[in-house]
């Protein structure tokens, strides 16, 4: 009875896909290659992105696919009996874990990949951008805070929102950030990649500046009355990050200057009309103004240099122009307030601020010097900033359009009068003295504007009151000024939104973190070399190796730029390839030789001599006994004992048919403890049994060399020069897919496979390199300048090296449906590289010079 009530509490067999139970004419199970099941309608669904093969869900591993599926057995069996195969995990909850939980991986990490992906998009290639030296610099490295460059090509979709940099175009650069290299000097290593230094950079900015840059990236986007930001480049001569933006010849301060020059000139109605045309560009640069406030952008001052026009006479701002201009507002006010400069100084740069056309606000300059811990006591100085702040320095504009000189000379006396009071620590009256400054202001705009204008002058006076709260918005100046020039009221039928509360105040730029930055960058650049030569003294190269042994992983070195490296030397040509086994390393060469290194301390303790021509590949397996495989170009097999001691003879030699017309032996690879596989110059792959050494199974499909041989969860990977991958079964040794096939007419050599879990990597001839993610190829880049002669996997690390004596260093990275490959950098050589390894957190890499370096960290 027990037995009974046992029997009926097991549970029915159930895809393991959609979970239903087996049984109705919706739920047939299909038996795929490798014994596992699953429901028809469920394989239906499946993802297959090569032709004719699937991934199984229970073990994920690749097998083929008939059409119609119905053409695959049914599994009778799971109707009375459940087998499930708990040993593997389904494909779905595969690709993240083994990631994740892999120790290989870059520590301490630079970023994370949520921040990643967040702003690589803005980052614009290398190449786009030549400077040009635009007069005299502040700074040691010979570049202004804004310098213009010329973009050097067509340059497409260079952000995530599909801004496009012109040929030839003008760009404005602002410096936001200097990219510290801890790995300097001589002994240098590893270098950092071009995007990895502008992603450093970038996340090394405060919160501030990263909420900052958003904002005015995402107003670039959203406010035609604001010029783009394009993103960010990287000077490789001074080491600086710039924010790249647009920017137009026309000039708010030269068109002003020829309406003047035009009123001047006339009488009566004319001057008049004249006058109008300043109101017109005034009204324009309220319009712009009150667009900003709209986004919660607060430049908290303004200047003439901050506006300019594009072709079509359009005002629009340039935003790069105002975080430039308030950083030397910044700089020039902390000069003349808190420094110990001269009298005659400080007249020079009070005087410099004036012909700027720089406005700044009460309030605003004083919250500056507070920013600086100088105390303000003069009175009424407790007002907030506000957007109010602009509404001030907006009237400036105007009226510096409309009296020019005479309001110069009069902004003078008012930077002069509030810069004494400051010093000298004085009580005096400020706030009646400011209230006579204006009143003469507003005596100098009648004498230059006829009674018409009278709106206008009440309109200024109370933008320059001396409490923000007072003055009225940027919309009301916007529809003072418009209903002057076009006479009638229905243009305030062109709304214009109400700003936000006042008190509502999003992001005043000149009081913000990228306008007080500018020091922290030039100290960094400007970093005594004593912290420098204490990181070259730590790259110094050990005389030994004895200590290699107690070294952290070589990521963690490149994470940090301290990398080291050791030379074998024993080789008298090109290492063609690496194993690893029993306790040695294998190498093998042009030379007809594999030599046999301890991994203890790597010296040199033997040499096999077997081989009558070029030694092209070498694999290890430990099948009964230690053994160790290598194959010629003449198709010759060798296999040695691969554990002391080691044999001068090879324990078998296997020969492969030869043809005067092919190359021979050019990759292997083996299969646990059932095959051995070799890619040979006869466009086939053979298998070979490990039992008995005989020849099992010539898999036949290539059109060319078999030049690379990788095997992962029972398929079998050859690369070949027509250009193609292809997977084989190793259960049946049928072919399964193609990759390459659909570009017959750009046929480019696959020279090297590396696979590992869930990632193909295919490198090519022309330094191509393909990735592929669950089967899915993510991305197709040039990584190389030449051919890739080698690459290997491990963990989230990728490297490839080859023709243009670089090792390139890529952390792969999987996140649901974002995959990517991100380019760390690359380690430099001294010759071509033609074989990598990676081992026990150290990279081995061969040259074509013969020597074999072991880079390892120098982090303990």
């Amino acid at each position: 009875m027990a037995e009974d009530e046992a029997e009926s509490t097991l549970e029915l067999p159930e895809c393991p896909v959609c979970l239903q139970q087996y049984g109705d004419v919706s739920t047939v199970p299909r038996v795929l290659a490798c014994g596992h099941s699953a429901c028809e309608d469920c394989l239906t669904q499946l993802q297959n992105p090569f032709p004719g093969t699937i991934r199984c869900p229970s073990c994920t591993q690749l097998v083929k696919l008939p059409n119609p599926i119905s053409c695959l057995p049914k599994n009778i069996d799971l109707l009375r009996f459940s087998t499930p195969n708990t040993s593997k995990t389904p494909n779905n909850h595969v690709s993240t874990e083994k990631y994740e939980n892999d120790p290989i991986f870059i520590k301490p990490h630079l970023w994370s990949h949520e921040f990643y992906s967040t702003w690589r998009t803005w980052v614009l290639p290398e190449d786009s951008i030549i400077i040009e030296s635009k007069g005299s610099s502040d700074d040691n490295n010979g570049f202004c805070f804004v310098c213009y460059g010329k973009v050097l090509k067509v340059l497409k979709n260079v952000s995530c929102m599909g801004c496009v940099l012109k040929e030839n175009e003008k760009v404005s650069l602002l410096e936001i950030g200097y990219f510290d290299d801890l790995n300097k000097g001589s002994c240098k290593k590893f270098e950092y990649s071009y995007e990895v230094k502008v992603i450093s950079v970038l996340y090394g900015l405060s919160e501030g500046e990263r909420n900052e840059l958003e904002s005015i990236i995402k107003s670039s986007l959203g406010l035609h009355v604001m010029c783009k930001v394009y993103g960010f480049w990287y000077n490789m001569n001074n080491h600086c990050v710039y924010m790249v933006s647009e920017t137009f010849s026309g000039s708010l301060l030269r068109k002003a200057s020829v309406l003047r020059n035009a009123i001047l000139e006339k009488n009566g109605d004319d001057k008049v009309s004249n006058t109008a045309g300043l109101v017109i560009v005034g009204s324009d640069v309220c319009q712009a103004v009150n667009n900003l406030h709209l986004r919660g952008l607060l430049p908290g001052y303004l200047g003439l240099s901050c506006f300019g026009f594009d072709e079509f006479g359009r005002v629009y701002v340039d935003i790069s122009e105002v975080l430039a201009t308030g950083r030397r507002v910044h700089k020039t006010l902390i000069e003349i307030i808190v420094g110990t400069v001269s009298e005659d100084l400080i007249v020079k740069l009070i005087n410099k601020m004036v012909e700027d056309c720089v406005f700044v606000s009460p309030e605003v300059l004083f919250e500056l010097l507070k920013l600086d811990d100088t105390v303000i006591n003069l009175g009424s100085s407790r007002h907030h900033v506000g957007y109010g702040s602009d509404i001030w320095s907006l009237a400036c504009v105007i009226i510096s359009f409309l009296v020019d000189k005479p309001f110069a000379e009069e902004m003078q006396n008012y930077l002069s009068y509030l810069v004494t009071a400051v010093r000298d620590e004085k009580g005096v009256d400020y706030v009646r003295w400011y209230m006579e400054w204006r009143q003469k202001i507003m005596i100098l705009i009648e004498c230059r504007m006829g009674s018409e204008f009278i709106n206008v002058k009440e309109i200024l006076f109370k933008c320059l009151d001396y409490n923000p709260a007072n003055r009225p918005l940027a919309s009301e100046l916007w529809k003072t000024l418009r209903v002057l020039v076009i006479k009638s009221e229905r243009g305030e039928a062109i709304d214009l939104k109400q700003e936000m509360e006042k008190e509502n105040m999003c992001n005043c730029l000149i009081l913000g973190d990228l306008c007080q930055s500018i020091d922290k960058i030039r100290n960094q650049s400007s970093r005594c070399t004593s912290d420098t030569c204490a990181v070259e003294n730590a790259n110094q190269e050990d005389d030994g190796v004895g200590k290699l042994g107690a070294d952290k992983d070589v990521v963690e070195g490149l994470s940090d730029g301290q990398v080291k490296c050791i030379d074998l030397k024993g080789h008298l040509n090109c290492i063609t390839g690496l194993a690893i086994g029993g306790g040695f390393l294998f190498s093998s060469s042009f030379d007809k030789m594999v030599n046999v290194w301890s991994l203890q301390d790597y010296s040199h303790v033997h040499s096999f001599k077997g081989h009558e021509q070029r030694v092209m590949a070498v694999a290890f397996v430990d099948y009964e006994k230690p053994l160790c495989i290598s194959g010629d170009n003449g198709g010759a097999i060798c296999i040695w004992r691969a554990s002391t001691p080691l044999s001068a003879e090879p324990l078998k030699k296997l020969q492969e048919q030869q043809d005067w017309r092919y190359s021979g032996i050019h990759a292997l690879a083996v299969s646990g403890r059932q095959y051995l596989y070799t890619g040979s110059g006869d466009k086939s792959i053979k298998a070979w049994s490990l039992q008995d050494y005989s020849l099992s199974c010539t898999m036949n499909g290539h059109k060319s060399v078999v030049s690379s041989l990788a095997i992962c969860d029972e398929v079998l990977y050859s690369g070949s020069w027509d250009g193609t991958v292809r997977l084989w079964c190793l259960s049946d040794h049928c072919p399964l897919a193609v990759l390459g096939e659909e570009a017959p007419g750009n046929v480019c050599s696959v020279f090297c496979l590396a696979v590992d879990e869930n990632v193909l990597v295919a490198a090519h001839e022309n330094g191509l390199t393909k990735i592929w993610f669950d089967d899915i190829l993510v991305k197709s880049a040039q990584e190389h300048d030449g051919a890739i002669f080698s690459a290997c996997k491990k963990g989230k690390l990728m490297f490839t090296g080859g023709w243009d004596k670089m090792i390139k260093v890529k952390e792969l990275f999987r996140d649901g449906d974002l995959s990517s490959a991100i380019p760390l950098g690359s380690i430099t050589c001294d010759s071509v590289v033609t074989a990598l390894l990676y081992w026990q957190g150290k990279l081995f890499v061969g040259q074509a010079d013969g020597v074999i370096k072991v880079y390892y960290s120098a982090v303990r």
